[in-house]
């Protein structure tokens, strides 16, 4: 029998039978009780049954209600037209408006409880890239009462990295899941940026305290709200990540060792004006990567200390795949009713081919760069992208010669094959280009337009010594070996 069915008759039952069990066991003492006693009673029972979120529960119960006072409360017991007292007939009614009272707040909590849990599922992801540099897997588990602003993200980065993403804002309700949604978004646009984790961080932190003063006290401060921001470069096989707040990830390495990251905790976002710390680890291929939110750790009846030992144990036990490890940790520490809702995010880490890498220190002479394109054009022969070779020379061109003139050395050039070929000038300089229209008379001012014009996406990403300017493109014609491929 369907699930909802079962809920339904079991709630019809409760709504007709509760008021008249109620009646039965108040009858022995019928000669204490006041008609306002019972009553009020009553009206408690029909509240209760509203809670269950069933607009026509709460008319049936007050229907029942009323008819269970005639008969077991007014003289005589079987007439439902003969009245002793004239109060008895405005406890009946009193009992029915209540009844109908409760049940249209029933209605229109069940109203706004769907609404916000419609827009919740709305605005968090259905699926998640696979990408070249992870694989991922996820869980998304509302709570029994409330929904939450729990949320989690994959976002692939230029260079084939990819960022992960988990977060909780604090409170629940309809408000949360508006701010979950807005949050979310954010962190998408910053990521256009190609901030480190904790910058970006940063940002976040200050449109928090931004959107709190804007909302004002009326509609709850987000204060308290927590999220783990982390980039996973499959090239280096490293990964970056900085925490505001949020509880630190599980890492299961690929001899089965699990370790609770000891991730310095920055403050959450909207306090502002502190800094957050990022730290970068390497994760040999087939680590595990487990990004969580606090319902999974934590609820009434258990404290952090035993949550994250039961997610130890757990991880100590779990497979190799990111969707058998979700199901595991489920399982053994979700708990039975979930106070809040859970957000469970697994990525297992790829490392990328080494013979899709070419790399090139480029001497700070304008005259090293026609010697940089034969090479070039010999390796693009080597992974029969002969086609590309037009669009990869004048890009290739454009950068380096930057690069050279306008930079700092030491200037070095990688090139990277996958779902796309990625052309990546890196130099000591912290001065970008930036994209100009020229006009007719101009003499210079083109070749970043060129290259946006060729190139299937650009931009710059700053460095700690540096900064690395990029350029994709797609190679139709590639052999059908990407990292993707080649990644168990």
């Amino acid at each position: 029998m369907p699930r909802d069915l079962v809920k339904g008759l079991a709630v019809l039952i409760a709504a007709l039978a509760s008021p008249l069990v109620i009646c039965a066991l108040l009858l022995p003492v019928r000669g204490t009780l006041s008609s306002t006693n019972v009553a009020l009673i009553l009206m408690f029972v029909v509240a209760a049954v509203a809670t269950l979120g069933y607009r026509w529960a709460a008319a049936l119960t007050a229907l029942s209600a009323a008819a269970g006072f005639v008969f077991f409360f007014t003289t005589p017991y079987a007439s439902f037209t003969r009245f002793s007292h004239p109060d008895d007939i405005i406890t009946i009614g009193l009992l029915l408006a209540v009844g109908l009272a409760v049940a249209q707040l029933a209605r229109r909590y069940t109203r706004e409880h769907a609404i916000a849990t419609t827009l919740q599922h709305s605005l968090l992801p259905r699926t998640l890239p696979d990408t070249s540099a992870v694989r991922t897997a996820f869980r998304y588990v509302p709570a029994e009462a409330e929904v939450s602003g729990d949320w989690f993200d994959v976002i692939p980065l230029p260079g084939f990295r990819t960022a992960l993403v988990v977060g909780d804002v604090a409170g629940h309700g309809l408000h949360s899941a508006v701010t979950m949604g807005r949050l979310r978004t954010a962190v998408r646009n910053f990521s256009t940026l190609d901030l480190p984790p904790d910058e970006l961080l940063a940002r976040l932190d200050d449109l928090v305290v931004q959107m709190d003063a804007e909302e004002g006290a009326s509609q709850g401060m987000t204060v308290g709200t927590t999220c783990l921001y982390a980039i996973y470069d499959p090239v280096s096989c490293s990964c970056a990540m900085a925490s505001a707040g949020h509880f630190p990830p599980a890492i299961v390495y690929p001899d089965g060792r699990v370790e609770i990251l000891d991730l310095p905790e920055g403050p959450p976002l909207g306090v502002g004006g502190l800094r957050f710390q990022a730290v970068d680890l390497q994760l040999p291929e087939g680590t595990q990567l487990v990004l969580y939110t606090n319902g999974l750790i934590v609820n009434r009846h258990r404290d952090i200390g035993a949550g994250l030992k039961l997610l130890r144990d757990a991880l100590s036990n779990a497979g190799v795949d990111p969707e058998e490890t979700c199901e595991t940790l489920l399982e053994a520490v979700l708990p039975a009713h979930p106070d809040d809702d859970v957000a469970l995010l697994i990525a297992r880490t790829r490392a990328f081919p080494r013979d899709r890498i070419a790399e090139w220190d480029i001497p700070a002479l304008p005259a090293a760069v026609p010697a940089l394109r034969a090479e070039v054009l010999a390796k693009l022969t080597d992974w029969d992208l002969e086609e590309a070779a037009f669009t990869t020379e004048l890009i290739l061109s454009e950068l380096v010669t930057n690069a050279i003139r306008h930079a700092a050395p030491p200037v070095h050039l990688r090139l990277l094959l996958d779902t796309s070929l990625a052309l990546e000038v890196s130099d000591s300089s912290s001065t970008s280009p930036h994209l100009r229209y020229a006009t007719a008379m101009d003499e210079g001012g083109r070749g970043i337009f060129l290259v946006a014009q060729f190139a299937e996406r650009w931009g710059t990403r700053f460095t700690p010594t540096g900064k690395i300017v990029w350029a994709e493109q797609p190679t139709p014609s590639a052999r059908l070996s990407p990292a993707l491929a080649s990644a168990v």
